[in-house]
This record gives C-alpha cells, structure tokens and sequence, in this order.
C-alpha cells in the first residue's frame, strides 16, 4: 500500500494494487474508488481531505503495513 498526499490541493491518494485502474466510482461525495475493468479496488482518493481524516494517521497505517 502507497499513500500519496498532495497538500496543494488537499488530495489523498491510497494505492492498494499495482494494478491499472479502468474506471471510478464516487461513493460519497471526495471519496473516489478507483476500479479495474472486473471491479477490483486498485485505490481510493479523497478529495478535501484534512476535512475528512487526520492525515497523519494515513502515514502512520502506510508504515504499519511494510512490517
């Protein structure tokens, strides 16, 4: 798992596959799954994030998950 935030636009992007994504799906307003064509997970986005999640507690699960 890869997670990317981009503060300049209050984005995070958590990559959970290496692979493609075909498609997304909002399942909530900022919250976007990204799929493949059989509708696998590949990542999720979240748009306004520091009003959705502590960000530092994204890094923190990014760390946990390489033990």
């Amino acid at each position: 798992m890869k997670i990317k935030y981009d503060k300049n636009v209050d984005a995070a992007y958590i990559q959970m596959s290496t692979k493609k994504p075909d498609g997304a799906i909002e399942i909530t307003e900022g919250v976007i799954l990204h799929t493949t064509a059989n509708n696998e997970i590949v990542a999720i986005e979240i748009l306004d994030a520091t009003q959705k999640i502590p960000i530092k507690t994204l890094y923190k699960l990014e760390l946990s998950e390489a033990s």
